[in-house]
């Protein structure tokens, strides 16, 4: 979708039904009436189109995971992913709450109301997923997932006992060694890549584009294209908070 209908509700809905029917191998279910109205909020909402696309594969992965499907998903059962996968990147891209939406910063940032596990369970997940980015076919990280695997996993048996600034201290080394590792994808990315990175995300920051200084503009669309770059390479989120 281009930047200038990304969240117009007609194209909005439209692009969306066409995605669900190709979720749905081929079974088309119309976004009309209450589930208009539903979709059309996601748009009031700010909901990136690519961002609600998130949400409803993970409904979809949830559905597939339970046994054979045995009928067509409608709309509606994906708006809580879709605005769990929003929230999840409108923290992750520093956005703010658009005016009008409904939400308020309590609803929008809380920590309380994030989940997650265990610190250690945690760091299990990422190292899960780092050796298996260091077997696949691009070998161009292996260097540095190397040296990421080796760190964490040293790290893995204390991580358990950690308190008061020992624990902070390591929450800040994660964030760093989540910077490097996306500065490393960043270089490996290609320059045409990038382009076609940076033009979706702006469209999905198209919505909270007029609410932005230059600066925070900048800063949020670097994330927004470095989120798209952890998703394409399927590479892990080290930080943890």
């Amino acid at each position: 979708m281009a930047v200038d209908d990304a969240q117009d509700p007609g194209s909005y809905c439209r692009h969306l039904e066409s995605y669900l029917c190709r979720k749905n191998e081929g079974h088309l279910i119309r976004i009309v009436g209450p589930a208009f109205e539903q979709v059309s909020g996601w748009a009031t909402r700010g909901v990136p189109v690519k961002v609600a696309e998130r949400g409803i594969d993970r409904y979809f992965e949830r559905y597939y995971a339970k046994g054979p499907k045995r009928r067509p998903v409608q709309i509606q059962f994906c708006e809580a992913d879709v605005f769990d996968v929003f929230d999840e990147w409108r923290r992750a891209v520093g956005v703010p709450i658009r005016e009008g939406s409904g939400e308020t910063a309590n609803e929008a940032g809380d920590p309380a109301t994030r989940r997650h596990g265990s610190l250690p369970a945690h760091l299990d997940r990422v190292i899960a997923r780092l050796t298996m980015v260091r077997g696949g076919e691009d070998r161009s990280l292996d260097e540095t997932v190397d040296q990421l695997v080796r760190e964490l996993d040293a790290a893995r048996a204390g991580a358990k006992t950690l308190r008061g600034e020992a624990r902070t201290g390591f929450l800040d080394r994660l964030s760093v060694l989540d910077g490097e590792l996306m500065d490393a994808a960043r270089r490996q990315s290609n320059p045409e890549t990038l382009q076609q990175l940076e033009a979706e995300a702006d469209v999905e920051l198209a919505p909270f584009r007029d609410r932005m200084a230059q600066e925070v503009y900048e800063r949020s669309r670097r994330a927004a294209v470095d989120r798209l770059i952890r998703e394409r390479r399927r590479l892990p989120v080290i930080t943890f908070d």
